[in-house]
């Protein structure tokens, strides 16, 4: 199965949302799993500099098909494979990144999140993930990224 627009949408409206309710604007990215950019959301007074934490978050999580955090594991003194995290143009090893399965356990895609604390990236990650999981249970239905009145709902 592919990453389809209907999932990168949910995924993106439901890391809104979660943002919107912990009142910290996010940079949210979502990838393909051969890590190219599907959808992206930088909402208003998201730091820039994450928009580039952001994507790697999602690259990191697309091309080892494990959390961000996981692959930090690897990179910390006396890890097994130090130095890691420069690999790849660079990678971002801290939590914020979430791989993308399809109903049989394939990698579909990446979703990264950046521009709140570490803790807080990870809770907007999860729900864009939740939301991307759910969203191929329902049929892939459409969503709404900004109706008129504010709230994020099916189309």
């Amino acid at each position: 199965m592919n990453l389809s627009q209907s999932i990168s949408d949910a995924a993106i409206a439901a890391a809104k949302a979660k943002s919107d309710a912990i009142g910290v604007p996010m940079n949210v990215a979502v990838l393909d799993a051969g890590a190219h950019l599907k959808g992206f959301l930088r909402m208003d007074g998201a730091l820039i500099g994450s928009i580039d934490i952001a994507l790697r978050k999602a690259k990191t999580a697309a091309l080892f098909a494990m959390n961000t955090e996981a692959v930090g594991e690897f990179c910390k003194p006396g890890g097994t494979s130090p130095g890691l995290e420069i690999t790849n143009n660079g990678l971002v090893v801290f939590a914020g990144g979430i791989p993308l399965r399809d109903e049989g356990g394939r990698l579909v895609g990446a979703v990264g999140v950046s521009g709140g604390s570490v803790a807080q990236d990870y809770q907007v990650a999860e729900a864009a993930a939740a939301a991307a999981q759910s969203t191929q249970h329902d049929g892939g239905q459409r969503w709404e990224l900004e109706p008129a009145d504010g709230q994020t709902r099916f189309a």
